[in-house]
């Protein structure tokens, strides 16, 4: 029997780590159990952290092939070092997850190895790989196991050739042919990696667009901008198997609606459709706790089980699966227990695609306001007319701003472009302090930076945009 505590947090991605952190600051005596080796989850080990290295690793590679003679810059041309690319990305990885680590010192949480469980209310148990059960007694529990990739029936992933975004992240050489399954960000992430190291990519999405639930416009003209880089896709078309042979993968791609099959060769195929609450071996059914048709753990407004003193946070929750989003649930969570008014604003949870250009957005989409019969305004401004943009060359793009038509609140914003995933937040910014279209139109920006665009977009929801 391990002490009692306060709060114990089970699963140290970005929801847990960041929970147990804010609820220790607020004088709570808190454990954390973590199943992995190393904490971060996903996000910090297999997931956002090295993605990101990768993708710009190799986008500065892309831009030494294709750009640099643009700028004056004469050289025998990039070569690539593979596996000192992957290197980086580790190291990386270490430098973050060791990170964890010392937080968790700092902060005076406990931190216990081995598969975390409900045996009831106040009760977790934890099972490792070699010795013992533990036993925790805790006043409050939260479960932030975060998510798992989801996979296609009769589809074999060994992470060599048929590989999800794990695999993909660790690839000994450069696919000859990258099928990619699944148009949302995932896919079009480390798509964009391989392609740019030199692969074809050809992407199977089973919709009639990419990146769903994203503004039309945006997902169309992005569309557009990968296709011209050389990516390859077949829209409203599903993968009906794939087969192993020797000297590579025949993948069976159908129309969506039904029709003839194609066969595609490739060499890896990546499934990206998805990923799926990772709940497996957390006991609930034994603890009584209620999922709901998708397996996602059901909560009510303060993250609250129907088991009192059990919270859940996070992929295992509803909402957008985004390591920010689980993050802020885990400070409010904490906040809540400390008797605060912990609360998430759900209406301004930006996100973002590390692709480049990249994809950010934050808010109503002009679909959803459309369904909802709510009557607004448009301002857009093209990156072709900003001065940085054309000295960097990154004229890709625009920016968009939504805001509401009798008060001028701003209800959401949608960008191509470059650096686009560090724009969106002024517009977060203004969004959570219900500013309008004329207060940002009205805020200085400074000379010459991409950011004006932001401006420009503002003001174009008004009497119209200056430099246009």
């Amino acid at each position: 029997m391990a002490d009692k505590f306060d709060l114990t947090v089970i699963g140290s991605g970005p929801g847990g780590y960041v929970c147990a952190v804010r609820a220790a600051q607020m004088g709570m005596k808190v454990a954390v159990v973590e199943k992995w080796p190393t904490f971060g989850g996903t996000c910090l080990n297999i997931g956002c952290i090295p993605s990101k290295a990768l993708l710009y690793a190799s986008e500065l590679y892309a831009e030494a092939e294709h750009k640099f003679d643009t700028l004056g810059i004469d050289i025998d041309g990039p070569r690539l070092n593979l596996p000192q690319m992957l290197a980086h990305k580790d190291q990386v990885v270490e430098s973050n997850v060791s990170g964890i680590d010392y937080l968790f010192k700092k902060n005076k949480i406990t931190s216990f190895r081995g598969t975390g469980s409900l045996a009831a209310a106040g009760k977790v148990l934890v099972t490792p790989e070699q010795g013992d059960t533990i036993t925790i007694e805790t006043d409050n529990i939260v479960l932030a196991t975060g998510s798992v990739s989801a996979n296609l029936p009769g589809i074999d992933v060994d992470e060599e050739r048929v590989v999800t975004s794990t695999g993909a992240l660790s690839l000994e050489q450069v696919p000859e042919h990258l099928l990619v399954v699944g148009a949302g960000v995932i896919g079009l992430e480390l798509g964009s990696v391989w392609q740019r190291l030199g692969s074809k990519v050809t992407v199977v999405e089973y919709l009639d667009r990419i990146l769903p639930g994203m503004d039309g416009e945006v997902a169309k003209q992005f569309q557009r901008m990968l296709t011209k880089q050389g990516f390859e896709f077949k829209l409203g078309a599903k993968v009906a198997g794939v087969e192993k042979g020797d000297e590579g993968l025949y993948v069976s791609v159908e129309p969506s609606k039904g029709g003839d099959a194609e066969q595609i060769n490739c060499d890896v195929v990546l499934v990206a459709i998805g990923r799926t609450p990772m709940t497996e071996g957390l006991g609930l059914d034994l603890a009584g706790v209620e999922v709901d048709e998708r397996g996602r753990i059901k909560t009510d407004s303060h993250f609250q089980t129907n088991v009192k003193g059990v919270y859940a946070i996070g992929d295992v929750i509803a909402g957008p699966m985004l390591a920010h989003k689980a993050e802020d649930e885990g400070v409010a969570v904490a906040e809540i227990l400390a008797g605060q008014a912990g609360h998430v604003n759900y209406n301004v949870i930006p996100g973002v695609v590390y692709t480049n250009p990249e994809v950010a957005s934050v808010g109503k989409t002009e679909e959803e306001l459309k369904e909802a019969g709510v009557a607004y305004t448009v301002g857009k401004f093209p990156f072709t007319a900003n001065g940085r943009a054309k000295a960097m060359l990154e004229t890709q793009g625009f920016i968009k701003i939504l805001a509401d038509k009798s008060t001028d609140r701003v209800l959401g914003a949608h960008m191509v472009g470059h650096g686009v995933g560090e724009m969106i937040h002024e517009i977060a910014v203004l969004m959570e302090f219900g500013g309008s279209a004329e207060d940002l139109a009205r805020t200085c920006h400074a000379h010459p930076t991409m950011s004006e665009a932001v401006r420009e977009a503002a003001l174009a929801c008004g009497l119209g945009a200056i430099h246009i």
